[in-house]
């Protein structure tokens, strides 16, 4: 009899053992859980920094004049069948229509892929260049307007017809429009200009060759010309592409890079001027 109720006692503490066990399993598992959640939560959005790697050498598409069908989306094709990064720097008044909406719309939830910046809203006043900058007003105006319409999730900016860099009090490039850096930078905007041009002839044919733009790039690196070290920033337009040979030859730009394992293709936020 006494061995019966050792034995039960025995039972009854390690069913209490075990259901303890399992709640606490349960705990542990909602806080697992928990904790995941968490870190999706932290998922890097655009603007975020990166850490840098000194050994790689750091190359940034950026594409103007964005949205410009069938250009736009061709441009879009290649880059994710080659799987690099880009950046389309958008004109507000280029999304009028439903269409070109909908590739702005594309683009902006493809980060982190690709990223959309500003390139103003009219172009700086349809390529009028001059009466753009002298009326700085206007032209800050114009940027904002693009901002806001086009739904850009950094401050962000490249200037229409100007190569100027500005980042916290510091503007290089040309003068012409330097009042409107100026007002820029004191709302907080970067301003990124480009280190080398995939050039154009009349109004979308490329003049380089992709074996041409590679040995341009790699001069850069190698004899540290570009804006910031181990960083070039290339510029191009979505129209130079719509067109079967001048896509392959983007195709094979990229990958000819591809091939040398230091290169990094990044978006314009992780661009070292950009992260400061």
């Amino acid at each position: 009899m006494k061995t019966q109720l050792v034995l039960g006692a025995a039972v009854v503490t390690l069913f209490a053992s075990n259901l303890l066990t399992g709640c606490k399993s349960g705990e542990d598992e909602k806080k697992k859980g928990a904790d995941s959640t968490q870190v999706a939560e932290k998922k890097a959005g655009p603007g975020d920094p990166i850490k840098y790697d000194s050994s790689k050498r750091y190359i940034f598409l950026t594409w103007d004049d964005a949205p410009q069908p069938p250009g736009t989306n061709v441009c879009k094709q290649v880059f994710q069948e080659q799987g690099v990064k880009a950046t389309f720097f958008m004109v507000g008044m280029h999304q009028l229509d439903h269409r070109r909406k909908l590739i702005v719309d594309s683009l902006r939830n493809a980060y982190p892929q690709f990223l959309i910046a500003n390139h103003s809203y009219t172009h700086g006043f349809r390529n009028n260049y001059r009466s753009f900058y002298a009326h700085a007003d206007s032209a800050v105006n114009d940027f904002l307007k693009a901002q806001e319409e086009l739904k850009i999730p950094v401050k962000i900016i490249r200037l229409p017809g100007n190569n100027n860099w500005v980042s916290k009090g510091e503007i290089r490039g040309p003068k012409t429009p330097r009042e409107v850096c100026k007002r820029l930078d004191s709302l907080g905007f970067k301003v990124v200009g480009w280190d080398l041009e995939w050039r154009f002839k009349g109004n979308s044919t490329p003049i380089q060759s992709a074996d041409e733009m590679v040995a341009e790039v790699n001069n850069k690196f190698d004899n540290f010309t570009s804006y910031e070290p181990n960083a070039v920033v290339i510029l191009a337009h979505d129209r130079m592409f719509a067109g079967k040979q001048y896509a392959d030859s983007l195709r094979k730009f990229i990958s000819v890079l591809k091939q040398d394992p230091r290169n990094v293709f990044e978006t314009i936020d992780h661009y070292p001027m950009v992260q400061k």
